[in-house]
């Protein structure tokens, strides 16, 4: 049966017909879909970690134990999991183990364009890369058996771009692999230095023997036209590629790590003009050039940003008649949604002319006009650690007009070590966690607060008061975001403390499935003056006409936050019939 698949749906595909039976991610655009679709196999046990580390070591131990298991992350969740990855590829395998790893050029949703290549090829971890959704299913399934034969995690390297394009995927049964009995071996999973120098040159000679079988192998394929051009390409490129230049002659990479020295020399033999065509950094290439073979690469072509058929034309065509039909399209910046409770918490903390430390998370958006309150963004649960380090540098006044925000999933995935350092390091911040029950930026996934695992099964719900009062947070204190009279008490009593302090603001995403919004806003326009102040909390429901507010009854969700900033009662929130 032949199916329409995105290319995350195509790899969760993948690897349930490969056997998989353990599957543990962290939601991160682009790779969330991965496991939200391989949840839905029974055959499957597929969890949310709360984080990409302990993502991977689930992988890992079910790998060791003698199963087939993945785990799949974005490019910087990499960075988290890094640590056991590394090491698992001195250790080996078991069962067959593959990272799913989906990076993002053109910063659809990060906060670098970050090269998972680059990592893998530190961590010496060979990597696959896929076209297409159909490619992506059948790469998978091969990635299981070459982790196998090699004895090696492999990266399944994916970006923004396949994982969510659609394309036609043939549907097979799923193949019941045996376990691999488990086999005591401390010399192979004990990485103490005398046994890690050991499997170093393992990993060495592992890479070279596959550099050698990759030639040959199929996932690594020419295709000769009009030899006066030649490419060498990977991944979403190669469908540029041949969308812009048909004719072109060929090399496809599904192997780009190791690459395959003896195909490459072969055919860069072939060809008069030889490109390297690869998105972000000039991996191929650097192998290519060093190799002492003549390419043109990235004094061509970005090293930023997404390539598309277009740069071709550009950049080897000389055709820029696409750029006319882009000119003048007007700029669609992010916004929080209307009835956001994090938009209700930034406005006291921008009334309150508070520094702001931020996170990652939907909240990040707090630093678009017109809300700008925040000031600093790193990773993932940085923001806590941020906010000790500031204190550290310059003492306790001088942060008695900081706070630092993040998000309750953000918390559970890094802000917890951070807060363990500020409370043993005896910090006295104020740290607000901006608690909507559930992970929003990626999709409304659950956590380990929120009652519910992966597969919607009933779970224990951490208190993240009882979290914190446990870590040494003797000030612990919870408040309606929407509530800004309490708010503002809340934070002009808390930055003032000479000791830590939390404040856990909470309210729902407004997209949480089965939120009911009873209430809309109307305007008066007897009472409006067209003051503008409701305006200033950033709603996207809000505008003007005719010098007066203007509510847009599609967008408003009723939460009553702009009402709360009309001096003259002009905004009024009704009981809606629904």
């Amino acid at each position: 049966m032949k199916k329409l698949l995105l290319g995350n749906e195509a790899i969760a595909r993948g690897a349930y017909e490969a056997g998989v039976k353990v599957s543990a991610a962290y939601p991160g655009t682009p790779s969330t879909e991965i496991s939200e679709t391989i949840a839905k196999y029974p055959e499957v046990y597929a969890e949310w970690a709360p984080n990409e580390k302990v993502a991977a070591e689930v992988a890992i131990g079910a790998s060791i134990s003698g199963v087939r298991s993945m785990c799949c992350m974005k490019h910087v969740g990499l960075n988290v999991a890094a640590d056991p990855l590394f090491t698992c590829a001195y250790t080996g395998v078991g069962g067959g183990l593959v990272a799913v790893v989906a990076d993002d050029p053109g910063l659809y949703s990060s906060q670098n364009e970050q090269d998972t290549r680059m990592i893998a090829k530190a961590a010496m971890i060979p990597v696959i890369e896929p076209s297409d959704s159909a490619e992506a299913k059948a790469f998978i399934k091969r990635a299981f058996e070459l982790s196998e034969k090699y004895d090696t995690p492999i990266i399944l390297r994916s970006t923004t771009r396949l994982s969510h394009s659609q394309g036609i995927v043939e549907l097979e049964d799923r193949t019941e692999v045996a376990d691999k009995p488990y086999e005591k071996r401390i010399d192979k999973y004990v990485m103490m230095p005398g046994m890690a120098k050991k499997r170093h040159l393992f990993v060495e000679d592992r890479l070279n023997r596959m550099a050698e079988d990759m030639a040959s192998d199929p996932l690594n394929r020419v295709e000769y036209g009009d030899k006066k051009i030649g490419f060498i390409t990977s991944g979403i490129a190669y469908q540029y590629v041949k969308e812009a230049m048909p004719e072109a002659s060929v090399l496809k990479l599904g192997v780009v790590n190791p690459l395959p020295e003896k195909l490459i020399r072969e055919f860069a033999a072939n060809v008069d003009t030889l490109y390297v065509f690869e998105e972000l950094e000039p991996v191929i290439e650097e192998k290519v050039r060093a190799m002492g073979i003549k390419a043109i690469g990235k004094e061509v072509f970005t090293r930023q940003g997404e390539y598309s058929a277009n740069l071709l034309r550009k950049v080897v065509l000389g055709k820029t008649d696409y750029e006319e039909a882009m000119a003048g399209l007007p700029g669609r910046p992010p916004v929080l949604c209307p009835g956001c409770p994090h938009r209700s918490v930034f406005s006291v903390m921008k009334s309150l002319k508070l520094h702001v430390i931020g996170d990652i998370g939907c909240y990040t958006l707090g630093a678009v006009a017109p809300i700008s309150v925040i000031e600093t963004t790193i990773c993932m649960g940085s923001s806590i650690s941020t906010l000790h380090g500031v204190e550290k540098a310059k003492g306790k006044e001088y942060i008695k007009n900081w706070v630092c925000v993040i998000g309750d999933s953000t918390f559970l995935h890094t802000g917890v070590n951070s807060l363990i350092n500020s409370a043993y390091n005896k910090s006295s911040g104020t740290v607000v966690i901006l608690d909507n029950r559930t992970t929003g930026m990626t999709g409304h996934q659950d956590h380990a607060a929120t009652g519910k695992n992966l597969k919607g099964e009933p779970a224990p719900a951490i208190d993240l008061v009882e979290l914190c009062h446990a870590i040494g947070v003797n000030r612990v204190r919870t408040v309606s975001a929407f509530d800004r009279a309490e708010l503002t008490a809340a934070l002009k009593e808390e930055t003032q403390a000479d000791e830590l302090s939390v404040i856990i603001t909470k309210a729902p995403c407004v997209l949480l499935k089965g939120n009911v919004f009873p209430n809309k806003v109307f305007v008066n326009n007897e009472k409006c003056i067209g003051c503008g102040a409701c305006i200033t909390c950033g709603c996207p429901a809000l505008s003007k006409q005719d010098k007066k507010a203007k509510i847009n009854p599609e967008m408003c969700n009723g939460c009553g936050l702009c009402a709360s900033f009309c001096k003259f009662g002009a905004l009024e929130k009704r009981e809606v019939v629904r």
